[in-house]
């Protein structure tokens, strides 16, 4: 089974837990973990948020590919895989077809 773009991503992002910090800005990013790879993400938030209210498609496009790549640093910055993410979109979903939408905070 070929691998997914994100599990690609994430994958290439774990690699550079061992890259030159000269030669990466990943690897730069995770050295200051969990403080930079969180701000860059909560500033690539935002440019999504903006993308979306005032800009066209493709922006909206590209600052969710950012977006992403940040949210991956971050959850290998945490040892969080996408397997973990997965497993817990899996949980709320069985738990939405059975009936117990519990999982979310209530303002959601």
């Amino acid at each position: 089974m070929a691998k997914n773009a994100l599990e690609k991503l994430a994958a290439t992002i774990k690699d550079r837990r061992t890259a030159s910090a000269e030669d990466s800005y990943t690897k730069r990013l995770l050295d200051q973990a969990p403080a930079k790879p969180a701000q860059k993400l909560g500033e690539e938030a935002v440019e999504v948020v903006v993308a979306a209210l005032v800009q066209d498609k493709q922006a909206l496009v590209s600052e969710t590919a950012d977006l992403l790549y940040h949210l991956l640093v971050v959850l290998e910055s945490r040892d969080v895989t996408l397997d973990d993410v997965y497993a817990e979109l899996e949980r709320r979903a069985e738990s939405t077809a059975n009936g117990q939408d519990k999982g979310k905070p209530a303002s959601v």
